[in-house]
């Protein structure tokens, strides 16, 4: 499974990525997904580095799952585009909490 976690140098994004070595989710390539400014930052996922990518970059990747964790502005833009290529999105932020059409998770 391809997962990609937007907004993954955030604390919430660092956390993600701690409870998916904890649930040992099958992840066979991980893209960390950060801000320009963050581009090419080393993210460490199950003992490995993994680079970070641009929003605009990852769009163009095959991703199964997206994690959104990077606020609702950018929730709102981009986690539809996602969903559009097939991708399966997981949004941690309030912008879609009172929207009828969209599924509440509350684990």
């Amino acid at each position: 499974m391809n997962v990609a976690v937007v907004g993954v140098t955030g604390m919430v994004g660092r956390e993600m990525i701690q409870v998916m070595e904890e649930c040992h989710l099958p992840v066979d390539n991980f893209i960390p997904v950060a801000s320009a400014n963050s581009k090419g930052v080393e993210i460490v996922f199950n003992n490995k580095k993994w680079t970070c990518v641009t929003i605009e970059e990852a769009l163009e990747m095959d991703i199964d799952l997206a994690l959104f964790s990077a606020g609702g502005d950018i929730s709102k833009t981009w986690a539809p585009k996602f969903a559009e290529m097939g991708t399966m999105v997981i949004d941690n932020s309030s912008a879609w909490r009172m929207d009828p059409k969209i599924k509440l998770v509350v684990p």
